[in-house]
C-alpha cells in the first residue's frame, strides 16, 4: 500500500511539473529594498509573458509588467514597464522552479532614469498556476532638481506573487 502511494504521489508531482508554454498573466505585492525602501512604502504590479519550452522543464520566453512603489510621506509614487528576456526551469521530481527576467525597466517618472532590470524568483508550480518569491532590482540614475549632480540607486523590492497561464 506504502508503495502504491509512493508510486501515486511521484505521478501527481510529475504531472504537475510539466512545462508551461503560452501566455502567462499575474499579478505580486512586495517590500521595497534598499534605496526603494527609504523613498517607498509597498509595491504591487502586475505581470505578462509568453514562453517557450526549449526542453524539458527548460522555458525561456519574453517578459513585462509594471511595478508601481507608493511613496512614503511627501515623496511621489514611481514605476517601472520592465522589457526583459525570462527564463524558468522546473525541477522534474518536485513541483518547484527558479527562473531569471534580465532586461530593462523603463521609468514613468521623468526624473528617474530607466535602468538595468535583474529579477530572481523561486517558486511552487501547480498545474495552471505558479506561486512564486522573488527579488527585483532596478539599477537606475536619480535625477533631483534640487541639488547637484546625479546619484546611482538601486530600486529594489522582494515580492510574492502568482502567475496563471492562458491557453
Amino acid at each position: 500500500m506504502k508503495k502504491l502511494l509512493l508510486m501515486g504521489a511521484f505521478a501527481l508531482l510529475g504531472g504537475v511539473a510539466q512545462a508551461q508554454e503560452g501566455f502567462r498573466l499575474g499579478g505580486h505585492i512586495g517590500a521595497p529594498l534598499g534605496d526603494a525602501a527609504d523613498a517607498a512604502s509597498v509595491t504591487i504590479g502586475i505581470d505578462a509573458a509568453y514562453m517557450w519550452n526549449i526542453t524539458k522543464g527548460l522555458d525561456i520566453g519574453a517578459t513585462t509588467g509594471y511595478s508601481h512603489f507608493f511613496g512614503k510621506d511627501n515623496v511621489d509614487d514611481f514605476g517601472f514597464i520592465p522589457i526583459a528576456a525570462s527564463g524558468k526551469y522546473t525541477f522534474s521530481k518536485v513541483p518547484l522552479f527558479v527562473g531569471l527576467d534580465l532586461g530593462a525597466a523603463i521609468s514613468t517618472r521623468d526624473y528617474i532614469n530607466s535602468g538595468l532590470y535583474v529579477a530572481p524568483r523561486v517558486g511552487y508550480q501547480l498545474k495552471n498556476t505558479e506561486l512564486y518569491l522573488g527579488f527585483q532590482n532596478i539599477g537606475s540614475k536619480y535625477k533631483d532638481p534640487y541639488w547637484r549632480g546625479n546619484d546611482r540607486f538601486n530600486f529594489g523590492a522582494i515580492n510574492f506573487g502568482a502567475n496563471f497561464f492562458l491557453r
